[in-house]
C-alpha cells in the first residue's frame, strides 16, 4: 500500500503510548471579543517506540496549537540525555484528524519519548468531546464544562493515540473558578488555590487512572451539588444541580447504585477496580449514558427520579440504565474490545446482564422477563427485513468515525442481548459466569476481540463435562455473523422440524450472501401439554426429525420462554390444540409464551406464513388474562390493525370486540385497587392497569369514560392538588382530553406552561395532541412553528402525536404539507427531526389515493431535496406500498372475523 500513513484511516501501531499528563482550563463565560467559550491547555504524553520510524501520527480534531520556541507546534524530549531526534516539520491532517510530526532521524525501539503540546479549543454546545452545557436555576443562565469521549472525540480534547486499544495512564489536572467543583474518573487529591493573570482560580489534581482507552475520560466542572455513600470501601455519590439534590431526584440512584455494584462484584466473581463510582446527571447529553470508568454521565431523565411525578416505569428506566452502565465497568472498560466492529459484544452484554443488575436491586419487580417485551419482540422488528445487518463486521470496514456511530444501533444492543441470553441459557448461568469471570481475569486492563471470549466459555463447558453439539465459536458464529433469524416449523403430525430465514416481507429479495447459508444452530427448549423436556433438543440443519415432537392429540410448544432467539411456526392440527388449551385454562402455559404465541402468530401473518384470522384468534383468550406481557404484546400488533383500518367500517366492529375483551381486565383493577384507590403491588400489574385504562377508554367503554373525566375535573377545580397517581397521568390527561372540549384542553396547555419537572411536562404535551376537535388540534399545530409556545426540539413530536391521533390525521399531512418549505429553511437539520416527522406522518398510509398525495409531495419539493429525511421519504413510499397490499389482501376476511366475533 502506497498510501501516506497520514491518508489511512487507523493508526500505524508502532508507537505506545504509556501514561499522558493533562492539564485543562475551561472558561465558564465567553471571550468578550469572540463571544466564543473556550478551554486552553497542555498536555505530555509518554511513549514507546516499538519500531523505528521518523514519523509520529497522533490524533486531533479542531484544536489550534501554540507554536514552541522552534515554530513547530510540539516538543519531543526523552529521558536521562537519550538522544532525541530533530522535528523536521508538524501539521494537521484534517481530513483524518492526525497531527503529523516528521522527523530529521527515526526513533529507536524500546526507547520512551515524551511529547509535549499547548492548545486551545472551542468548548462548544456539541454535545461532543470537552463541551458545554447550559440550564436555568433561579432565572440564572449556568454553564457546566463537561466530556462525551466515547466513541472518537478525545481528540478534540487533547492530541491523543485515540484507538480503544491504545491503552494508557493519565494524570488530570483541571484549573476551574472558585465556587465550582471538578470531577474526573479518579479520586480528587489535591485542591490548591492558584492566580493566574491576577485571577484566582482552583486547581485540582486527581489520582491517576488505573490503563484505559482515552473514550472512557471524562472530565466535568460544574456547580453541582451531591449525596454520598459507601459501599464496602467504594465511595459511592449521585451529582445534579442544587435543586434536583434537595427535591431529593438523586436519593434513588443513591439508595440502588451500592447493591447493584454489588451484584457485579459477586457475578464477575472480580472486585469493583477504583475507590469511587460518581453518577452524574447532565442537562444536554447525546446518549443516554456514558460508562466513563469512575465517572458515569447520564442525561437528568434516566438517573433523576422525582419520587411525587414520576412514574414507576421512569423508576425502572433509572434502574435498568445504572446497572447497564455498571456492567461496563468490568465489561468493556476493564476488559476493552480491541476495534469498533464488534461493538455488539460490549453494549449486548451490558444491555442483558442490566436486567440481572436490576433484577437484584428490585427483585420484586420480575424485571428479567421483560427483556422479551423490550429487547427481543423490538429487535425482532428490524431484523426480519432485507435491510438489516449482521452483529459482527468486518473490521477494515468500519474506520471513519461516522461508520463508527453507526454501529450503536438496535442490532448491537437488543440483539445482542437477545443472543447472549439465549448463549447463557444453553450453557447454563453458572458455567456462563465461570467463562466470564476467566475471560475478565485474564484480560484485565488489556483488548479482545470476540473470538476470546467464545475461547474462554469453551474452557468453562469443557470443566464442567456440558453437552453441545459444537463448540461454542461453531455455534455462535452463525447468530453473529450473519444478520437474521430463523422461524422453526414443527409438524406435529410427522415429527418434521425445519428452519427458514424469516423476512416479514415474503416478496423482498436478501442481495447479502451469507458465509452460513441463513442457516442456524438452534438450541429448541419444549414442551408437550404442559411438561417441559429437561434437555435442550438441537436443530443444525434445515430440516429434522424429532420423533417425540408427533403428538397426536397433545400439543406440543416450542422455545420455552423465549430463551431462543427465533420464532415459531406450527401445523394447523396444534394451533387448534393450543388454543384449545389457551381457552380451558391458559396458565398452563408459560407467561412469556403467552406473550410469544400473540407475537409470533401476528408477525408469521404478516410474513403470509399463517392466515390473519388465525393470529386474531390468540386475542380471543384475553378476556382471561390479566398479566401484562400477553396485553402488552397484542397491544404492540393490534396497533398496525387501528393504523390501517381505523378510517374504515372494521373500525366500528373492532372497538366493540376490543371493548369486550378489556372490559374484565378493567373491572379486575377496579377490584384490586379497592375502587382505584391503591396502587397495584405488582410492578407488571402497575403497567398492565394502564393497558386496562387506556384501551378501555379508548374503545369507548363509559365507565371508564366517565372515570377519567371525574379525576380530570378535580383537578381543575383545584389545580394545586393533582389527583391523578403518576402511572395513570399519561392516559387520564389523553382521555380526558379526547372526551373534553375547549375547557379541558385550555386547563392542560396551562398546566403545560407551568409545568417544572421535564417528565410531567412531556406527558402534558402529548396529552393535548388527544382532543377530537379539529380546531384544537389546528392550534395545536400553528404552535409547533412558534417557538415560544414549543420548543424547537419537541416540534417534531407535537406533530407526529397528533398525525397519531385518528382525528388528526389528514389534518397534520396538510399541515406538513402546506408549511414544509418553512420548516425546512427555517428550523434546519438540528432542531427538527425530519426523518421521524415523515414516518410519523405517513404511519397510516394505506390507500392509493394517499400513495399518490405521496409521490406528489416527492415530486414537488425534489429540487430543496429532503435532507436527512431523504431516507424517510423512500421508506414511506415503500411502507405505503406495502401497507396497501395489506390491507387489499386482509380487510374483508378482518372484517368478518370482527363482526362474527361481535354479533354483528
Amino acid at each position: 500500500d502506497v498510501t501516506a500513513a497520514w491518508d489511512r484511516d487507523r493508526l500505524p501501531g508502532d508507537l505506545a503510548p504509556e501514561f499522558y499528563n493533562i492539564t485543562l482550563r475551561p472558561r465558564l463565560k465567553p471571550n468578550p471579543n469572540s463571544n466564543l467559550y473556550i478551554f486552553t491547555g497542555w498536555s505530555t504524553v509518554q511513549f514507546e517506540c516499538l519500531e523505528a520510524t521518523d514519523l509520529i501520527l497522533i490524533h486531533s480534531n479542531k484544536l489550534n496549537y501554540t507554536k514552541m520556541e522552534d515554530e513547530h507546534f510540539v516538543r519531543l524530549t526523552s529521558e536521562e540525555g537519550a538522544s532525541v531526534p530533530k522535528i523536521k516539520s508538524t501539521w494537521l491532517q484534517l481530513q483524518k484528524q492526525y497531527l503529523v510530526i516528521q522527523l530529521r532521524s527515526k526513533l529507536t525501539p524500546g526507547q520512551k519519548y515524551q511529547l509535549f503540546a499547548q492548545f486551545t479549543g472551542e468548548l462548544a454546545d456539541d454535545l461532543a468531546g470537552f463541551y458545554r452545557s447550559e440550564y436555568k436555576e433561579d432565572g440564572v443562565t449556568k454553564i457546566i464544562a463537561t466530556s462525551q469521549m466515547h466513541p472518537t472525540n478525545a481528540r478534540k480534547t487533547f492530541p491523543c493515540f485515540d484507538e480503544p486499544a491504545m491503552k494508557a495512564v493519565f494524570h488530570i489536572t483541571l484549573i476551574h473558578p472558585t465556587g465550582t467543583v471538578a470531577l474526573s474518573n479518579g479520586m480528587e487529591m489535591d485542591h490548591k488555590t492558584i492566580t493566574v493573570d491576577g485571577e484566582t482560580l482552583l486547581q485540582t489534581k486527581f489520582e491517576a487512572t488505573k490503563k484505559m482507552s482515552t473514550y472512557l475520560l471524562a472530565i466535568i466542572v460544574s456547580d453541582y451539588a451531591h449525596l454520598s455513600t459507601t459501599q464496602g470501601n467504594i465511595q459511592v455519590r449521585i451529582w445534579a444541580r442544587k435543586k434536583a439534590i434537595e427535591e431529593g431526584q438523586g436519593n434513588y440512584s443513591l439508595k440502588v447504585t451500592g447493591p447493584i455494584l454489588d451484584f457485579f462484584q459477586s457475578y464477575y466473581n472480580i472486585s469493583y477496580p477504583l475507590r469511587k463510582s460518581d453518577q452524574i446527571a447532565l442537562p444536554d447529553f447525546y446518549f443516554g449514558a456514558m460508562e466513563n470508568w469512575g465517572l458515569v454521565t447520564y442525561r437528568e431523565t434516566n438517573l433523576l427520579y422525582d419520587p411525587v411525578t414520576s412514574s414507576t416505569s421512569n423508576k425502572e428506566t433509572t434502574v435498568t440504565i445504572i446497572a447497564h452502565e455498571l456492567a461496563h465497568m468490568w465489561f468493556g472498560n476493564l476488559v476493552t474490545l480491541r476495534w469498533w466492529n464488534e461493538v455488539w459484544l460490549n453494549e449486548g452484554f451490558a444491555s442483558y446482564v442490566s436486567y440481572l443488575g436490576a433484577d437484584y436491586a428490585e427483585p420484586d419487580w420480575n424485571v428479567k422477563d421483560l427483556i422479551v417485551l423490550d429487547d427481543v419482540q423490538k429487535v425482532f422488528a428490524v431484523d426480519a427485513l432485507v435491510s438489516s445487518h449482521p452483529l459482527t463486521s468486518e473490521e477494515d470496514s468500519i474506520n471513519l468515525p461516522g461508520q463508527i456511530m453507526e454501529q450503536f444501533d438496535t442490532i448491537s444492543y437488543s440483539k445482542g442481548a437477545a443472543v447472549l441470553r439465549m448463549l447463557s441459557d444453553f450453557l447454563s448461568e453458572s458455567v456462563f459466569k465461570q467463562g466470564l469471570s476467566s475471560y475478565l481475569r485474564h484480560f484485565s486492563y488489556g483488548n479482545t476481540i470476540g473470538s476470546d471470549l467464545w475461547k474462554h466459555l469453551q474452557m468453562a463447558v469443557q470443566d464442567n463435562n456440558v453437552s453441545l453439539p459444537r463448540q461454542v465459536d461453531a455455534i455462535m458464529n452463525h447468530w453473529v455473523r450473519q444478520m437474521g433469524f430463523p422461524v422453526v416449523t414443527i409438524d406435529t403430525s410427522t415429527g418434521i422440524v425445519s428452519q427458514n430465514h424469516f423476512l416479514l416481507d415474503p416478496e423482498s429479495n436478501v442481495t447479502v450472501e451469507s458465509p452460513y447459508k441463513y442457516k442456524w444452530m438452534i438450541p429448541v427448549r419444549w414442551m408437550k401439554d404442559g411438561d417441559v423436556h429437561k434437555d435442550i433438543w438441537w436443530l443444525l440443519e434445515k430440516e429434522d426429525l424429532n420423533v417425540d415432537m408427533r403428538t397426536g392429540p397433545s400439543w406440543v410448544l416450542a422455545n420455552i420462554n423465549v430463551t431462543g432467539y427465533y420464532r415459531v411456526n406450527y401445523d394447523l392440527g396444534n394451533w387448534e390444540r393450543i388454543f384449545s388449551q389457551l381457552s380451558a385454562n391458559h396458565q398452563v402455559i408459560p407467561l412469556i409464551n403467552r406473550a410469544q404465541l400473540v407475537d409470533d402468530s401476528f408477525n408469521l401473518a404478516r410474513a403470509q406464513l399463517l392466515s390473519t384470522t388465525l393470529a386474531l384468534r390468540t386475542t380471543s383468550y384475553l378476556s382471561k388474562e390479566t398479566e401484562y406481557m400477553p396485553w402488552q404484546s397484542a397491544l404492540n400488533n393490534l396497533n398496525y390493525f387501528y393504523l390501517m383500518l381505523d378510517q374504515t367500517e372494521v373500525y366500528e366492529p373492532m372497538q366493540e370486540y376490543f371493548r369486550k375483551q378489556v372490559t374484565p381486565l378493567f373491572l379486575y383493577f377496579r377490584n384490586i385497587t379497592s375502587n382505584w384507590t391503591k396502587v397495584p403491588e405488582k410492578h407488571t400489574d402497575q403497567y398492565n392497569q394502564v393497558n386496562a385504562v387506556s384501551t378501555a377508554c379508548k374503545t369507548g367503554l363509559p365507565e371508564c369514560q366517565n372515570l377519567v373525566r371525574m379525576w380530570f375535573r378535580q383537578w381543575m377545580d383545584d389545580p394545586e392538588r393533582n389527583p391523578i397517581h403518576p402511572n395513570l397521568r399519561s392516559v387520564v390527561y389523553c382521555s380526558a382530553v379526547a372526551a373534553g372540549g375547549e375547557a379541558e384542553w385550555n386547563f392542560t396547555w396551562s398546566q403545560f406552561q407551568d409545568a417544572t419537572v421535564a417528565s410531567e411536562a412531556h406527558k402534558l404535551m402529548l396529552a393535548l395532541a388527544c382532543s377530537n376537535d379539529m380546531q384544537l388540534l389546528e392550534r395545536y399545530l400553528e404552535f409547533t412553528l412558534d417557538p415560544a409556545k414549543i420548543r424547537k426540539q419537541d416540534a417534531t413530536a407535537v406533530i407526529t402525536a397528533v398525525a397519531n391521533n385518528r382525528a388528526g390525521q389528514n389534518l397534520t399531512w396538510q399541515f406538513v404539507t402546506k408549511n414544509w418549505e418553512y420548516m425546512f429553511t427555517e428550523y434546519g437539520v438540528g432542531s427538527f427531526s425530519f426523518a421521524s416527522l415523515i414516518s410519523g406522518v405517513t404511519a397510516r398510509f394505506s390507500t392509493p389515493e394517499e400513495l399518490q398525495q405521496l409521490l406528489d409531495f416527492e415530486e414537488e419539493h425534489k429540487d430543496a431535496g429532503f435532507g436527512s429525511a431523504a431516507l424517510a421519504v423512500d421508506q414511506a413510499v415503500e411502507r405505503t406500498e406495502a401497507n396497501i397490499k395489506w390491507v387489499q389482501r386482509n380487510k374483508q376476511e378482518i372484517l368478518q372475523w370482527f363482526s362474527s366475533q361481535t354479533g354483528n
